[in-house]
């Protein structure tokens, strides 16, 4: 995965209103209707927030007859939940020893 490529799935979740649908398709194909009025946005802007989750690459899409169904990429999803692991892991380290240590010095004064 190149790093704009991840940058663009990070800039993807960072709306709570992308973050919902996807959550809505987690386990189930979704029409965008269905999931414009389940995110409280007109068609239009859900349309426009579902092509920056799909040309992420978060999301699968399928049409049947006239409608488009959505669905999460759960592989990608967890590359990008990885990367983030990995990349919170040191610096959430260091922070809780800070505050352990800080914590013992207080203990003690």
């Amino acid at each position: 995965m190149t790093e704009a490529a991840r940058e663009e799935q990070i800039r993807a979740l960072a709306h709570p209103g992308r973050r919902a649908m996807l959550r809505l398709v987690w386990h189930a194909e979704r029409p965008a209707s269905e999931l414009a009025e389940a995110a409280g946005m007109s068609k239009s802007a859900a349309s426009q927030h579902l092509k920056l989750l799909r040309d992420a690459g978060l999301l699968t899409v399928r049409t049947d007859g006239n409608r488009r169904l959505y669905r999460a990429d759960l592989g990608r999803v967890a590359e990008v939940a990885a990367f983030l692991d990995a990349f919170w892991a040191e610096p959430l380290a260091r922070l809780k020893s800070a505050a352990e240590a800080r914590g013992a010095h207080r203990a003690s004064s």
